[in-house]
């Protein structure tokens, strides 16, 4: 039986990654809802009867953001043999992402506390369970390097994980600000080197 009521006329999932994109660029709070009819190209009343509120929309947004833009860094840590080449395969894989001249440069929930939404602790909050599943996704992964041999035994999974997740964080910051690819990847060959070892080290002194 087909749906009851009055098409949308319009494509749910263009629309939803346009509103993605604007709220990526300027953020939840930087975002006005006459910006997201403009460039979703629907009325405020088709937004509301689909999405739910702006609020719904952002949240819907974030996960299309982490459903796309972040899917090619989370299997890079999943799928890489060596937990230090799947740091670097994670890294290199949100370096291209926040460098890509056709998407808005940075990371989007990274950047979103950043540009807004700290007047609505519960999005907030919602934008900081996104970020530590990322650190707990590391975390997992130096974790298995150290059951499966590829780092040494006294290795601080915990501080490890934290460092890393900064070292991304910053990195979108630094995309937002200007960042070359080329920028980024010294970046990333300062960071795969030695913190394996300092941690280890750190722990047997």
């Amino acid at each position: 039986m087909g749906e009851r009521g009055r098409p949308r006329g319009f494509d749910r999932d263009i629309a939803l990654r346009r509103a993605m994109e604007l709220f990526w660029h300027h953020g939840f709070d930087g975002t006005s809802m006459h910006d997201l009819t403009a460039a979703m190209g629907i009325a405020s009343p088709s937004i509301y009867a689909c999405f739910g509120s702006k609020e719904q929309l952002f949240r819907l947004a974030v996960e299309l953001y982490a459903a796309t833009e972040g899917l090619p860094a989370r299997l890079a840590l999943e799928r890489t043999p060596h937990a230090r080449a799947a740091i670097a395969a994670m890294l290199r894989a949100n370096a291209d992402r926040f460098t890509d001249p056709a998407t808005p440069p940075g990371c989007m929930v990274v950047l979103a506390s950043v540009a807004g939404s700290g007047k609505n602790p519960g999005l907030q909050a919602f934008l900081v369970e996104r970020r530590q599943e990322m650190h707990a996704a590391i975390l997992n992964r130096l974790r298995r390097g150290i059951a499966d041999g590829d780092l040494p035994p006294g290795t601080d999974a915990s501080a490890l994980a934290t460092y890393y997740m900064t070292v991304l964080q910053g990195m979108a910051l630094s995309a937002r600000d200007g960042a070359t690819r080329a920028d980024l990847e010294t970046v990333i060959e300062c960071t795969i080197g030695r913190p394996v070892e300092m941690s280890a080290a750190r722990l047997e002194s």
